[in-house]
C-alpha cells in the first residue's frame, strides 16, 4: 500500500488556546504534520521560511505582521507555501482583499474546528476552500469580476506582473516601492507602467493611477 506524504504545516494565530486546539485537531490526522507554531506575525515568517511548509495558515489579526503582511511577503519571494487566513471577522471587505492576494483558503474563526481539515486537504489537492457561511461573499465577488472584466476586457491581455503592478499601484505604491517589494530594478518598473498604459489605451500623467484606484478592489492576481 501505498501512503500519501504527509502535508506539513505552520499555524501562526496568537491566542495560545486557540492555537494549541486547532494544532490538536489537526495532527490528529495521520497526514498531516505540523511543523511548528508561530504568535506573531515575524515569528511565522521566520518559521515558515526555516521550514518551507506546504501549508501556511494564517491569522489576519497578529502583532508584529499581520496576515495580510506575512501573505504579501511570502508571495514576493515566490515561497513555495499555500496560504489558508484565519479570522473572526465576517468581513466582506477583508475577504475580498484575501482573494485578490491570492491566498489558497479563508476560514472563519467560528467554524474553524468544523472547516480547518477540510480546507487543509481541498488546498493540497490543488483547490480553494472558503467557509461555507461565506459562499455570498465569494458569489459577489466572482460576479464583480466577471462584470469588471465585461467593461475592461483589455485588461486580459496584461501580464501576471503587469496586473500586479496595478494592484500595486492602486494601494499607492511608488515605482521604487514596487521595484523593492518584486526585487527588479525602477527602470522594468516603468517599462511595464508604460506597457500597461499602452495594453489599456490609458494616456496622461495620472491616467494609470486613476484607473489603478478606481479598480483597485477588482483586480484580482
Amino acid at each position: 500500500m501505498i501512503m500519501s506524504k504527509p502535508i506539513r504545516i505552520v499555524i501562526a494565530d496568537d491566542h495560545p488556546i486557540f492555537r494549541s486546539g486547532l494544532s490538536q485537531l489537526l495532527a490528529s490526522d495521520d497526514l498531516i504534520y505540523i511543523v511548528g507554531e508561530a504568535e506573531d506575525g515575524e515569528k511565522a515568517l521566520s518559521l515558515i521560511r526555516q521550514t518551507l511548509p506546504d501549508v501556511a495558515i494564517l491569522d489576519i489579526d497578529m502583532p508584529e505582521k499581520d496576515g495580510f503582511d506575512v501573505a504579501q511577503q511570502l508571495i514576493t519571494e515566490k515561497a513555495p507555501v499555500k496560504i489558508v487566513f484565519l479570522t473572526m471577522h465576517k468581513n466582506e471587505t477583508l475577504f475580498n482583499r484575501a482573494l485578490n492576494l491570492g491566498v489558497n483558503g479563508f476560514v472563519l474563526k467560528d467554524s474553524a474546528m468544523e472547516d480547518i481539515l477540510n480546507a487543509v486537504k481541498a488546498i493540497s489537492r490543488d483547490e480553494y476552500f472558503i467557509s461555507p457561511a461565506l459562499s455570498t461573499f465569494l458569489r459577489k465577488h466572482a460576479q464583480s469580476n466577471a462584470r469588471f472584466e465585461r467593461e475592461n476586457p483589455s485588461v486580459k491581455n496584461l501580464t501576471k506582473t503587469e496586473r500586479r503592478i496595478l494592484v500595486l499601484i492602486g494601494s499607492y505604491k511608488t515605482s521604487k516601492e514596487i521595484a523593492d517589494e518584486l526585487f527588479v530594478s525602477r527602470r522594468t518598473v516603468d517599462t511595464h507602467r508604460n506597457n500597461i498604459c499602452l495594453k489599456l489605451g490609458l494616456k496622461g500623467a495620472h491616467a494609470l493611477l486613476k484607473f489603478a484606484l478606481d479598480n483597485h478592489n477588482d483586480l484580482r492576481l
